[in-house]
């Protein structure tokens, strides 16, 4: 029986802090893996570097150089960490039968690939990490957090609470992905969509070893609005409902102000014009806004830009190939 070929794919941006200790246990997990005959010995941990500006290039060139289970992609510049991912997928898939995709700071539990390889060869083709509680983060990412998974679901666009982006997916699942070729992406929402057989494998989440997240409020308020306006069209159907709440607001306000002049009180009429005018102002700020969003989606979209360029690849023949040469 084929021995299961594993590509691990790791986005790095400004990593350099956490990229030997992350590569010495990854190592030791492939070692692992192999020693037991879960995986091909041509299997490889790829380091995907999104245009950091630290040493973290130069690193993953050192680790490549020293071991031949490592192997490296460089894009041309900072692409965000969506399309880093999508790169190391669609580098990966012509040499792996199943690709892995995980933070380059190891918190997700590297544990779990064993659950997940289990479930690959009971026939599942994407397995879900999903994290067990949120016990490391802090109050306000916590709550925010839950937020974006209640607003999410809310406005139509499934995704799975407490998954970010570590999961397992088969040769032809990738496939399947390369065929959507949208430049907003948003992989939690879009990998359920392409359907095959999938289950979820729950892990802890443990401490980050060095450094800080790269993740500020600011990328992940950029994510949630992408994953929103890129899944669903609830929040342009809120705007008719906000004009209808508007119009029978506005209705109200006509028949008070008819009232009050057949009985003489118009003078005074001036607070309910002064809040009526805030109120369907900022209704129309909202409405432009939303909309906006999605014009300038469908702007980015129809120039069909390519997602990413990569500057470097890095990679060579497994170990055991090496020694027989």
């Amino acid at each position: 029986m084929k021995e299961t070929i594993l590509y691990l794919v790791l986005p790095c941006y400004n990593e350099e802090e956490v990229l030997y200790s992350t590569a010495e246990q990854l190592r030791k997990k492939y070692t692992e893996l192999m020693d037991s005959g879960k995986i091909s010995r041509d299997s490889k941990i790829m380091f995907v570097n999104d245009g950091s500006k630290d040493k973290t290039w130069s690193i993953i060139t050192e680790l490549f150089h020293q071991d031949s289970v490592f192997c490296g992609v460089s894009l041309s510049r900072n692409r965000g960490h969506q399309n880093a991912v999508l790169a190391g997928l669609m580098t990966a898939k012509e040499k792996a039968d199943v690709v892995i995709s995980i933070d380059a700071d190891l918190q997700q539990d590297i544990d779990a690939i064993d659950l997940m390889l289990e479930k690959y060869e009971n026939g599942c083709d994407v397995v879900y990490g999903v994290r067990n509680a949120r016990n490391t983060d802090g109050l306000i990412k916590r709550t925010t957090a839950l937020g974006f998974y209640k607003l999410m679901n809310l406005m139509g666009c499934e995704v799975l609470k407490n998954h970010a982006d570590y999961r397992l997916m088969s040769k032809r699942v990738i496939e399947s992905l390369a065929e959507y070729h949208e430049v907003n992406l948003f992989l939690r929402g879009l990998i359920p969509t392409i359907g095959y057989p999938s289950d979820i494998v729950y892990f802890d989440v443990r401490e980050r070893q060095a450094g800080s997240s790269k993740y500020t409020m600011k990328k992940m308020l950029n994510f949630a609005v992408d994953g929103i306006t890129s899944f669903s069209i609830k929040p342009i159907q809120l705007i008719t409902l906000m004009g209808f709440v508007t119009m029978c607001i506005s209705i109200v306000l006509i028949i008070q102000t008819i009232i009050e002049y057949y009985q003489g009180k118009t003078v005074p009429g001036w607070a309910s014009s002064y809040i009526s005018t805030w109120f369907i102002g900022s209704v129309q700020l909202i409405s432009l806004g939303i909309v906006g969003e999605y014009i300038g989606k469908i702007y980015l979209e129809a120039k069909h830009r390519p997602r990413y360029h990569i500057e470097s690849f890095l990679w060579k023949e497994s170990r055991d190939e090496e020694n027989k040469e």
